[in-house]
């Protein structure tokens, strides 16, 4: 029998994530999950008049591909997936994890070879299709979030289809705030930055890029970055578990890098020129998730944090870096986690987690909720 939780997903997907329409084609990257949501994705696709395109992969075999990649292979993937690519109007990945750690024994030159080589296929997809990425629930991620594969699995679908378009109408404000903002102060434990995101401009995250989701985010001036942050979430790289992570800056660049794995570190932000240069700054919202479970897909939602990316911009607010990588790194702020303030030209925009100007309390966990 099938979950009827996987209908409601499903719908939210095709109908609201993606917006698949009469004639689209979707491609559908289905990574470990089970046969039947695949099933009932490729259903509802149809319902909506689209051509579901379907491509099942298994975390072992991807490790394998790229275990003993090379220029020549890279570039065969490469130029098959950009073809396909460009064939499609919609993109929904679904991810599964029965082992987050499954790539930690692949050497850094060989990932950094195959990063570099596909980055023009994230890139068109993130660029030119309608896409949404997820994770599916694991008994992994159930270990990593301390909970029961049950309930987990529970609060992982009551996340995934909770009511977003009304979070998207309570994150109008500070979007609007976002795109008006020039100089922006983050301070707490460890943490003295400031940049400005004068005429970047700024994007919602409500459902219909990442599920689960709940973000506001925008980027720096590239040479605006100045001073020190120390992150207090874990973060999961290359199948690397990377732990107070803490980075210091000059006009713009990461000039110091430490971590619980220095050196593995060091070697991530050296790809290339743009991985030590910042591509987002962005707000999480997310009032169900409160917890880091090492998978950025959720930890970059948690409710009063916020997070700021080495490498890549994104062109919807760019600021002209260029990187291989684009690493979510996530500072929690709430007062269980030491707590922080973020300042917008001199006002307080939010203190120990909680959104302190009127128009943005309805953003706070209590509210979204209701």
């Amino acid at each position: 029998m099938t979950d009827p939780r996987y209908l409601k997903l499903a719908r939210l997907l095709v109908d609201y994530s993606t917006r698949v329409r009469k004639g689209d084609v979707a491609l559908i990257e289905a990574i470990d999950i089970p046969d039947e949501f695949t099933v009932q994705l490729m259903r509802c696709i149809r319902e909506a008049g689209g051509i579901p395109l379907v491509e099942v992969k298994h975390g072992r075999v991807s490790r394998e591909v790229v275990r003993e990649t090379g220029p020549r292979h890279a570039a065969l993937v490469r130029d098959l997936e950009l073809h396909r690519m460009k064939k499609v109007q919609a993109y929904i990945a679904l991810r599964g994890s029965p082992n987050a750690s499954e790539s930690s024994d692949v050497p850094g030159e060989k990932m950094r070879v195959y990063s570099k080589t596909l980055r023009p296929v994230l890139n068109y997809r993130v660029n030119k299709t309608r896409w949404v990425v997820l994770r599916w629930p694991s008994p992994s991620m159930a270990q990593a979030a301390g909970m029961s594969t049950e309930a987990f699995e529970d609060l992982y679908f009551d996340v995934c289809t909770m009511n977003y378009p009304r979070m998207a109408r309570a994150m109008e404000p500070l979007l609007r705030r976002m795109k008006k903002a020039d100089r922006v102060r983050i301070q707490g434990p460890g943490t003295d930055l400031r940049f400005s995101i004068k005429g970047i401009g700024a994007k919602m995250c409500k459902g219909d890029r990442n599920i689960p989701d709940g973000e506001v985010f925008s980027c720096p001036v590239k040479t605006s970055v100045n001073g020190t942050i120390q992150f207090n979430a874990p973060t999961l790289y290359s199948g690397v578990r990377f732990e107070q992570v803490r980075l210091e800056f000059q006009d713009g660049r990461i000039v110091r890098a430490s971590s619980n794995h220095d050196k593995k570190l060091n070697e991530i932000l050296d790809t290339d020129a743009g991985a030590r240069y910042v591509g987002e700054f962005s707000l999480g919202l997310n009032p169900y998730i409160l917890t880091p479970m090492c998978d950025i897909l959720f930890d970059e939602k948690i409710a009063g944090s916020l997070h700021f990316t080495p490498g890549q911009a994104y062109e919807e607010c760019d600021n002209g870096n260029r990187s291989a990588i684009h690493w979510d790194m996530v500072l929690i702020q709430r007062p269980d986690w030491g707590g922080g303030e973020i300042w917008f030209d001199e006002e307080l925009i939010r203190k120990d987690g909680l959104f302190v100007p009127r128009d943005l309390k309805p953003l706070n966990p209590e509210q979204l909720k209701k």
